[in-house]
């Protein structure tokens, strides 16, 4: 029974954000920007969370729950990122691939940016689309309770990370000066960290559900899944080698972790 609604829930999201991705794909292709693809990220899991709720005829209550922190962090996310890019040219990944591609741009843009990344948000969503799509009930755990505080402390996290950054920028810094104050002091990457954080709180948020065990731990994938990327593919090794060779940035990250808070170092 659980099998069939596990396909069930992977079907429907799947090709649900194929068309999402796909319509985004187009929008890039008119503005030439296929950045956008990072403002699409946060909003698929959106979209995936209530294509899922969507089919479960037994809603429960952490079935809303699991949606409604997906939908404040992916809104967020994007409103955050679309702000952030609006008035810049395109990422400086993006403009490189558009160079290196050639005249296979196209073709490589939909499969490696667009339908990859609904690929990966597909698995990444598992812990919020298996627990709102499938029938469960929940009692109120420690199990519960500690995913709640886990995705709060993730998401608060990411959120004022981010908009020190954010401030940071607007003051106009020196050239060449480095953010490393607020909880840049202890971690290179705090809005990554958070990220990573407020996943592996949505997937005990799973945990503490009815549903078998099995179903939990295929689960697993997603916050697995987001911790390999940004620690070990497109996240934080992207943005180190961008500063290889900058001094300052250098002198910053022998004092300070790349990922977990800690003191700085002297």
């Amino acid at each position: 029974m659980f099998m069939n609604d596990i396909n069930n829930v992977l079907i429907t999201v799947g090709s649900i954000i194929i068309l999402y991705m796909t319509a985004w794909f187009l929008l890039a292709t008119m503005k030439k920007r296929n950045d956008v693809a990072d403002t699409a990220w946060g909003l698929g899991f959106i979209v995936a969370a209530v294509s899922a709720l969507s089919i479960n005829t037994t809603q429960s209550g952490v079935s809303f729950l699991v949606v409604i922190l997906t939908a404040i962090w992916g809104l967020r996310l994007a409103i955050h990122i679309a702000t952030r890019n609006k008035s810049k040219t395109e990422d400086f990944r993006y403009a490189q691939w558009r160079k290196d591609w050639g005249k296979f741009f196209l073709i490589r843009s939909y499969f490696q940016v667009f339908i990859l990344q609904g690929f990966l948000l597909v698995l990444v969503s598992l812990p919020v689309t298996l627990t709102a799509g499938i029938q469960q009930t929940l009692s109120v755990s420690a199990w519960l309770a500690a995913g709640v505080v886990l995705w709060v402390f993730g998401f608060g996290f990411e959120a004022i990370g981010d908009y020190q950054l954010r401030k940071f920028i607007a003051s106009k810094p020196a050239k060449g000066s480095v953010m490393q104050t607020g909880l840049w002091q202890y971690t290179r990457h705090p809005n990554y960290f958070g990220e990573v954080t407020q996943w592996w709180g949505l997937w005990l948020i799973c945990a503490s559900t009815s549903l078998p065990f099995g179903t939990k731990l295929f689960a697993l994938i997603g916050p697995v899944t987001i911790t390999i990327l940004i620690l070990f593919v497109s996240g934080v090794p992207l943005l180190e080698k961008k500063y290889a060779n900058d001094k300052n940035y250098q002198a910053y990250a022998k004092r300070t972790n790349k990922f977990f808070p800690w003191n700085p170092r002297k």
